[in-house]
């Protein structure tokens, strides 16, 4: 019997979705370069590219589009869990369970792409709804006029975002939607695999998302960011980190031993709004001294910038709360959890791997 532990480097399945090469630094939807369609497309183009296998025609996007906006409004019993749940029950929690809750005779097996629009639909809207309660702030209803981006942020702080906010939110969420079979997409996968509905499927993956190991965010470059809070300041701090042996977050990968083609993207599209807000701009010049004393002080070490880097300056600039870092990128990851959860359904097997027992035998006799 081969042991490996924690299954890395097993090949579980089979996909179309995504590509994930880390020596390369290639990601790859469907065929596409991810970091083109940050850029270039909007969250409902790339979700319906997962779900559906191609880039959507001008009469295709409208009509999905459409069908989509109509489905972000909160069922009554889901509103009144938000409302029962004490505030002591985190936000990733508050997914899970209301996800679970939406479980109901509509969603059997196998999952649809209806399914998957219903569900993924109302998770903006969670973190919105429960987000505002807990502050004491009436609760902001969607807005079917607006995209995915533009709607979260106007139901988080009901007013009109920022276009420069919302171009470079739906670039990180595009960018958050798919990244290969990682721990939360293989524990979709698994509750798939027994039949379980979508709803049960989602929330299970919300749980491993939940983790520190797995959903971590960026907070730790925002202090180093704040920490530095203007351009003079970048060099001298940034050297002092390297001068003490420390390590500067938002910087190198386990997965990308090149550059991390999310963090190219992001930096591309935050680059053309440096003039919209200060922060790209503090963030653009930032980046740039550390690469070069990154080099100084370690050359050859290959630790490019990462995706929590820009992400951090995302959520600085968009005024996120930290307790909704992790809750956000959920949001995106949901729609690559439930095209994952689709293409299992039509070659499904149960997943039932083997474990190797380690504990003390019965005497014999």
């Amino acid at each position: 019997m081969v042991k490996v532990t924690g299954l890395e480097g097993v090949v579980a399945a089979d996909t179309e979705i995504g590509l994930v090469d880390g020596e390369q630094g290639h990601l790859i939807y469907r065929g596409f370069w991810a970091k083109d369609l940050a850029v270039s497309r909007s969250f409902e183009e790339v979700a319906y590219l997962l779900w559906f296998r191609k880039l959507p025609g001008e009469e295709e996007l409208r009509t999905f589009t459409q069908k989509w906006r109509s489905l972000r409004a909160l069922p009554v019993s889901i509103r009144s869990v938000l409302e029962l749940l004490p505030a002591s029950v985190p936000m990733m929690s508050i997914l899970q369970t209301a996800l679970a809750a939406m479980s109901d005779d509509d969603l059997v097996w196998p999952p649809t792409t209806e399914q998957a629009m219903r569900l993924t639909a109302v998770v903006p809207t969670l973190i919105a709804a429960r987000y505002r309660l807990l502050n004491g702030l009436p609760v902001v209803e969607p807005d079917e006029n607006l995209d995915h981006a533009a709607n979260y942020l106007h139901m988080l702080f009901g007013r009109t975002p920022d276009p420069a906010h919302v171009k470079a939110l739906n670039a990180y969420l595009i960018l958050g939607m798919e990244h290969g079979m990682n721990a939360s997409t293989f524990a979709g996968r698994v509750v798939a695999s027994t039949q379980s509905d979508l709803a049960s499927s989602l929330s299970a993956a919300v749980g491993a998302m939940k983790g520190p190991l797995h959903g971590g965010a960026p907070s730790e470059v925002l202090v180093m960011l704040d920490a530095i809070g203007e351009k003079a300041n970048a060099e001298p701090w940034l050297r002092g980190v390297l001068e003490k042996g420390g390590r500067l977050m938002g910087f190198g990968h386990r997965i990308y031993k090149t550059k991390d083609p999310r963090a190219e993207a992001l930096r591309q599209v935050t680059e053309g709004l440096v003039s919209d807000d200060p922060w790209f701009e503090l963030a653009i010049h930032v980046e740039a001294v550390a690469q070069r004393l990154l080099e100084e002080y370690k050359p050859g070490r290959r630790l490019y910038t990462n995706v929590e880097f820009f992400a951090a300056a995302i959520m600085r600039a968009i005024a996120l709360p930290a307790e909704l870092f992790t809750p956000t990128f959920t949001l995106a990851r949901s729609v690559g959890w439930s095209a994952h959860l689709l293409e299992q359904a039509p070659v499904n097997r149960i997943f039932r791997p083997l474990s190797q027992y380690t504990g003390p035998m019965p005497e014999e006799g």
